[in-house]
Order: structure tokens, then sequence, then C-alpha cells
């Protein structure tokens, strides 16, 4: 069944969507070709492809419906959505085609910019209400609620990571202020990553991506039980401390390679 799933159809891969990546990935080509001394095989420019790359693979691919059928595929999804992709997009700017732009568009914008930990304590809220069954349940009754909730989460992510990874190094905290700051953004997301482990110990609790209430959001309509498709230990209580210990494995993660990229 699981093949069937994975290769007959009812997942499939999402076109306009490659379609918006490769025009973006045309364009972030020619204009550093125009803007910048720098070749298309360098860093910058490879970390954001890759960052595209990350982003076509957990939204626009099969596996954006396959993370549901289990807590930690869907961790690892989410992680990799808020944690990884946007510092590597961040990273792969060239501070010369950042200031142009925000020359050109983005300064009348900067009215509406969150500071950087507002932004970071209003994402971990909103990370930890996403998995509460009140929030699903509104998003089983408005596709596009849940949509816009994703995509909010996402934008924050960006004002989150802006203070490690920004494309001006001049914006960037100094060495000891990034680590309080990375010290900070672990505390404020533990919440999030520490409801998976309690719920584990106390008794779990069901995938609420496979309820009947939710299921139609997230998964082919077919597919009513994860247990048909997942063998053991997915959907156990196993598998929600691995979705707590993969988000905040992730999160550092995370953390380390951009303070690592973002010095060289």
């Amino acid at each position: 069944m699981l093949y069937d799933v994975l290769f007959g159809g009812s997942l499939v891969w999402n076109i306009p969507f490659l379609v918006g990546i490769t025009c973006t990935v045309v364009l972030y080509a020619y204009l550093i070709k125009q803007l910048e001394n720098i070749k298309i095989f360098h860093k910058q420019p490879l970390l954001f492809f890759l960052s595209l790359g990350l982003l076509y693979a957990v939204i626009g691919s099969p596996l954006s419906t396959i993370s549901h059928l289990s807590f930690s595929l869907h961790m690892m999804q989410m992680s990799v959505l808020y944690f990884i992709i946007p510092p590597l997009l961040l990273l792969g700017i060239p501070c010369r085609l950042y200031q142009q732009a925000w020359g050109i568009s983005l300064k009348r914008f900067s009215k509406l910019i969150i500071p950087s930990k507002i932004s970071l304590f209003v994402f971990s809220l909103l990370f930890l209400l996403y998995h509460s069954p009140i929030v699903l349940n509104a998003f089983a009754q408005n596709t596009v609620f849940h949509n816009g909730y994703l995509v909010l989460l996402f934008i924050l992510s960006f004002s989150m990571w802006w203070p490690i990874t920004s494309p001006d190094p001049k914006q960037r905290l100094g060495r000891g202020n990034m680590k309080r700051y990375a010290f900070l953004s672990g505390v404020v997301l533990m919440p999030a990553c520490m409801l998976f482990i309690v719920n584990a110990f106390i008794g779990g609790m069901n995938n609420p991506f496979l309820n009947q209430s939710t299921t139609q959001l997230c998964v082919p309509s077919q597919i009513s039980s994860a247990n048909l498709l997942l063998p053991y230990p997915f959907n156990t209580a196993y598998d929600q401390v691995a979705a707590g210990a993969l988000m905040l494995g992730v999160h550092k993660f995370g953390i380390m390679l951009s303070v690592r990229l973002g010095t060289k």
C-alpha cells in the first residue's frame, strides 16, 4: 500500500511551485551576474540554491504529504522548513544585492518589520499552538487559514534568524551577543519540543493529522490510518519522543551551521 501511495498518483509534485522556484533561480543568477563579482558555483549562490531545493522538497514534493503520517516525519519537515531553510537562504543573498533590493523596493516596508526578539517569541507561541486540537480543528474548517498560518510562521522565521544570518554582516550580532541570542532561541522554543515528549510519557496522543476532522487537510482521502503505511515505532510514544528530539537537534544544528557559515 505504501508503494501505491508513493507512486500511484495520489501524491504529486507541485509543478506551479517548481516553476516559481525555477524563475527565482534564474532571476537570482541574472542579478548576481549584474551586481556581484562572484561565480554561480561560489558559496553564497550554492547556499541560496540549496535552500530553494530544500524548500521545494519539503513543500512541493510528495514528502510534504508523507511527512504528516507520523510525528517524527512531520517535525523533521517543520524543523527543516523553519530552522534550516531561512538561515541558508539569508546567507545566500550577497550584501550588495540585498542593499540594492532594500533601496529600491524594501525600504518602504521598514515600518512593518518586527524586532527579532519579538518575532522569536511570537513564532514560538504560534508554533506551539499549531499542534493544539483547537487550532487543528480550525484548520480543518478553513484551508486558507491553515496555509496563511504556515506562511506567517515562515515569515517570522526569517526575522527570528536575522540577527545571526542577515545578508548585511553589519546587522548581525557580535560573537558574544550571538551566543546569548542562540541560547534564548533554544529556551523559548523548548516548550514546543517538550510537548511531544511529555505527551509520550503521560500516555501519548493520536496523530492529529490523521484524525477524521483533519485528514482531508494534510493527507490523501484514501489514507485512513498511518499504521497501514508506517510500521512500528511510527505513531507510538517512541515516535513522539523522536519528534521532540528531532526538533531540538535540527534547531541546534541550524544555529551551529548558521554561525559557522556566517563567520567565514
